[in-house]
């Protein structure tokens, strides 16, 4: 199912039996959170050995941002830690050229739901001068909640790494944990219930370097895998783990590819957002030296959403005599499927529908309204699109489109259905209109 995000995207549309019509609408927008707070914490930065010069106790300021403020037991946050003002400055007289900083560092997440987030940044920055000041940079992250309530984000321990010439290394940890407050997101109930967490050592490492990787919540005994993300992708790089009697490991895994963006921990050997937790983000510090006048040139594929758009928001099913009733047909708007998050979740198209009303309170069950799914693949496409079974929609549900799990799934998909309502023979004439709710997860 979907991932990362699981991001629910619903079209509300509405049926009607004699004049039948169906009628789309779009996603209520959540409201805007309140401006994070800038916050400043002390901070006890170690030079690297070769700069010859003692620890920093400065201050640094920073603050942290997110993607929802509001999300649902179950969803999945992105978080931003942004160093806006470092403690730590180039600890060497030599000016560093642009783009050879790559941070990490964590968030510590309070209140409703605890624990340490990993982030880490991109390798890029302004150029900075001999002994010269660091410039601000931003580091992400993702956690899935999984308790309802206030959850806290504050800044927690960085390090900048340094590649040009030599690969060095200046960690700043919090002088008195945790820092103040920058962030707090709001928690409802209702989503799943995978409590499934995991944790790293370390944020990044050399080629070919073990990580820590400890989790919580798993099945007690549970074989678990471990696995490198690139970006929405897994890698080859894996390692097993078994949790204890109460649902916790530590492993460790050794990653080497270096387009890793994180990492993730599953029961049984295929991912599964049910029984799986992460990416804790992670990235691969490149040290492999380049050849004598040689330039290294660095590219990227982002991921993107899932999302669905439908080609019209009214269908008119053909009108039934008084009398003699029978089946309204017509055809379901096509719906356009999008997925381009590069990664292995599938996706599931489903629909339900409310009872018909009609003049003077009169109405048609749900379950008289049936569809015959078909679904179509775009050529090139990772995954191929499966039709949902014929049958009653109803007011339960039923699935009319859906793509399987994979190694990489994505592309682009279209859903139509031919649909009939069952009209009894002597409903009352008149106009009958139901809702029906297309969500894509």
């Amino acid at each position: 199912m979907g991932s990362g995000t699981r991001r629910r995207r619903r079209w509300v549309a509405f049926l009607g039996a004699a004049a039948l019509s169906v009628t789309a609408g779009g996603a209520l927008a959540c409201p805007a959170s309140a401006e994070p707070a800038q916050v400043d914490f002390g901070t006890h930065c170690v030079p690297p050995p070769i700069a010859g010069i003692p620890a920093i106790d400065g201050t640094t300021t920073a603050k942290i941002t997110v993607d929802d403020a509001t999300p649902t037991v179950g969803d999945t946050v992105t978080v931003t830690y942004t160093v806006v003002k470092p403690a730590a400055s180039n600890p060497v007289d030599i000016d560093l050229p642009a783009d050879i900083m790559t941070p990490t560092g964590k968030v510590a997440l309070g209140g409703a739901q605890t624990g340490d987030l990993t982030v880490a940044g991109p390798k890029k920055n302004d150029p900075v001068p001999g002994k010269g000041a660091f410039p601000s940079f931003s580091m992400t992250g993702t956690f899935t909640v999984t308790a309802p309530g206030a959850i806290t984000l504050s800044p927690g321990d960085y390090n900048i790494h340094t590649s040009y010439l030599l690969e060095l290394d200046t960690p700043c940890t919090v002088s008195t944990p945790p820092a103040p407050v920058s962030e707090t997101i709001t928690a409802t109930g209702g989503g799943q219930t995978n409590h499934r967490a995991i944790s790293l050592g370390s944020a990044s490492g050399s080629p070919g370097a073990g990580v820590t990787v400890t989790g919580t919540d798993f099945a007690p005994g549970a074989a678990v895998t471990l696995a490198g993300r690139a970006g929405a992708a897994e890698t080859a790089d894996r390692a097993t783990a078994t949790a204890d009697a109460q649902g916790s490991f530590s492993g460790s895994l050794a990653v080497s590819d270096k387009a890793t963006t994180g990492v993730v921990a599953y029961e049984g050997s295929v991912w599964s957002d049910d029984k799986g937790a992460g990416p804790a983000a992670y990235v691969v510090i490149d040290d492999t030296p380049l050849p004598a006048d040689s330039q290294k040139i660095n590219s990227s594929v982002k991921a993107g959403t899932l999302s669905m758009t439908q080609a019209g928001d009214t269908v008119e099913l053909a009108a039934v005599d008084y009398g003699k009733g029978g089946f309204s047909r017509g055809s379901l708007q096509t719906v356009t499927v999008k997925d381009f998050r590069g990664g292995p979740a599938g996706w599931s198209l489903t629909g339900k529908v409310t009872d018909f009303t009609g003049p003077g309170g009169a109405k048609i069950d749900a379950a008289k309204l049936g569809w015959t799914p078909v679904c179509g693949t775009k050529a090139g496409s990772p995954s191929t699109c499966r039709a949902g079974s014929p049958g009653s929609v109803g007011s339960a549900g039923a699935t009319l489109a859906s793509a399987p799990n994979g190694t990489l799934t994505g592309g682009e998909f279209t859903a139509d259905a031919r649909l009939s309502l069952n009209v009894p023979a002597f409903t009352p004439p008149g106009s009958y209109s139901g809702v029906l709710t297309l969500t894509l997860t």
